[in-house]
């Protein structure tokens, strides 16, 4: 397998969609799969206004489709519904090259807190986008429960992972001069994260913010006592986690959250919302605890055993996540396109006399891959 992954997620951004993929690069190597990738760093780009972070590429079908003998895949996954993810999807229905794509992110309430856009009209375009691929991966059971509920279909479940060797408890506190208990969230500074539902709670303590982004100027302004340290990477950031008394997770539109299992993982609860996300990693647990006050969940928290946190990160494993996601390829592909071809051009509808989708949440016994 030659798998081409197009993203328009990639360094210097530091999330879950760029983390994932390089795990799964990584992990493909090792089981004999070229990984061929075509990010902001493949085109000319200009900086998001207001998030310069992130790069819109300058990239047309056209130009993709110039260079796709020199990709040569046998295989494409589009991981993001940006400008290279469109120029992707577009070669790849001229081709009748069949591809799967992956829902990470609420694309629709992100550009509803920033512009008056109606989520309706954003739903519909990405059910477009997505309903031509041959299988949208999805990572959690709540996500897939909301997506089908809006029409998506051809969903494939892909779980996430953590590295349990990087991310564990330590002995060696990372915040010495701070009162304790040590509150930390982790995670990209921009409105969409709802940190100010973080910052706002009257908490004993310290809190303590670890990372960047559009908004922080405006959050530390607001919270002058808390404590910020920038993006960290490496050793740095799993100091920071093992050295937290409670992880607040503020965000309610995050489809999983890795930054989830990196503190369980350095046997940190975890305090947050009751929504997707948490609901599907926390939930049900033991690890943490979820309530619609924030405040609550927080100080609950911090009686949870350490001991049961890290149990539970050790249920998820990178090398489980690339099993589904390189298995979930394999049967999406099998797939084929024109059954996709037909549901894109009745903007989601299967025509009659087409075939039923294939059940891509079900088992293939045969081989005894996993799919769901």
């Amino acid at each position: 397998m030659r798998l081409l992954i197009a993203t328009d997620a990639w360094h210097p951004q530091v999330n879950g969609v760029v983390r994932s993929i390089e795990r799964m690069t990584e992990a493909g190597a090792g089981l004999g799969i070229e990984t061929v990738l075509l990010t902001p760093a493949d085109f000319a780009s200009l900086p998001m206004p207001g998030y310069a972070e992130i790069r819109l590429s300058l990239v047309t079908k056209g130009r993709v489709l110039a260079r796709w003998d020199r990709l040569a895949p046998t295989h494409v996954h589009i991981a993001t519904e940006g400008p290279i993810g469109h120029a992707v999807r577009g070669a790849c229905l001229r081709l009748g090259q069949p591809f799967t794509t992956s829902y990470h992110t609420r694309f629709p309430e992100y550009l509803a807190a920033r512009a008056p856009v109606p989520e309706a009209w954003s739903y519909a375009w990405l059910r477009r986008f997505h309903a031509a691929g041959s299988g949208t991966m999805v990572s959690t059971p709540s996500l897939e429960r909301e997506l089908a509920g809006r029409g998506f279909t051809g969903l494939m479940r892909w779980t996430r992972g953590v590295d349990t060797d990087l991310f564990r408890p330590r002995d060696d506190s990372a915040f010495p001069g701070l009162p304790r208990p040590i509150f930390l969230s982790v995670g990209r500074l921009a409105v969409e994260k709802n940190l100010s539902a973080f910052l706002d709670l009257d908490l004993p303590g310290s809190k303590v913010v670890v990372g960047d982004g559009p908004d922080r100027a405006r959050l530390q302004a607001m919270a002058p006592d808390a404590h910020f340290l920038g993006a960290l990477t490496g050793e740095a950031l799993a100091r920071a986690y093992a050295g937290a008394d409670a992880f607040v997770f503020p965000s309610l539109t995050d489809t999983f959250g890795i930054v989830l299992l990196e503190a369980l993982a350095s046997g940190v609860p975890v305090a947050a919302f009751p929504v997707t996300g948490p609901l599907d990693v926390i939930g049900g647990t033991g690890a943490g605890a979820l309530d619609t006050d924030l405040r609550a969940a927080a100080l609950a928290a911090l009686n949870v055993p350490r001991a049961r946190c890290r149990q539970e990160a050790l249920r998820y494993t990178w090398a489980e996540s690339a099993n589904q996601f390189f298995d979930n390829i394999v049967l999406a592909h099998a797939v084929g396109p024109m059954h996709a071809r037909r549901r894109v051009a009745t903007g989601g509808r299967i025509d009659e006399g087409d075939a039923a989708p294939p059940d891509l949440t079900g088992r293939d016994e045969a081989e005894g891959k996993r799919f769901a």
